[in-house]
């Protein structure tokens, strides 16, 4: 779920005061879907994920078939304790990324590394298709 704020005027409308109710009140665990870069290199093709605050026992990284499964499940430490705070909002989800693998990607070597808040997969392409892949084209 996406928020949309509306842009604070001298006057508050009947909208704002909603939105800021709403907020305030019945705010619902927020749902991490990370952002993912994808690349692709003569030998592998790389996905990273940015996913800050996890360790790499979080991860569950997967080949079923054609399709490639990212997921992590975090529980939320919901313990209240005065530490001073006056509002908290770090939390930690769930999610699951489901991408469907290029016949090329060799199934059997996907590698995975956590380090700095990334996650990077790591595609490696099969040995017949890199060298499929390029070829010196004779000029007549």
């Amino acid at each position: 779920m996406i928020t949309v704020r509306r842009k604070p005027t001298s006057v508050p409308s009947l909208f704002n005061v909603l939105d800021d109710l709403w907020l305030n009140n019945f705010e619902t665990p927020a749902v991490t879907r990370p952002a993912v870069n994808v690349a692709e290199f003569d030998k592998h093709f790389q996905l990273e994920f940015a996913a800050p605050g996890f360790d790499k026992s979080d991860f569950r990284v997967e080949v079923e078939k054609d399709q490639l499964i990212v997921s992590v499940a975090k529980e939320e430490n919901t313990e209240e304790k005065n530490d001073q705070y006056t509002r908290r909002e770090f939390r930690y989800g769930n999610f699951r990324r489901m991408f469907t693998l290029p016949d090329s990607v060799d199934a059997g070597k996907v590698e995975a590394h956590y380090e700095n808040g990334i996650l990077r997969v790591f595609l490696p392409k099969k040995e017949t298709e890199i060298a499929a892949a390029k070829r010196m084209i004779e000029i007549k």
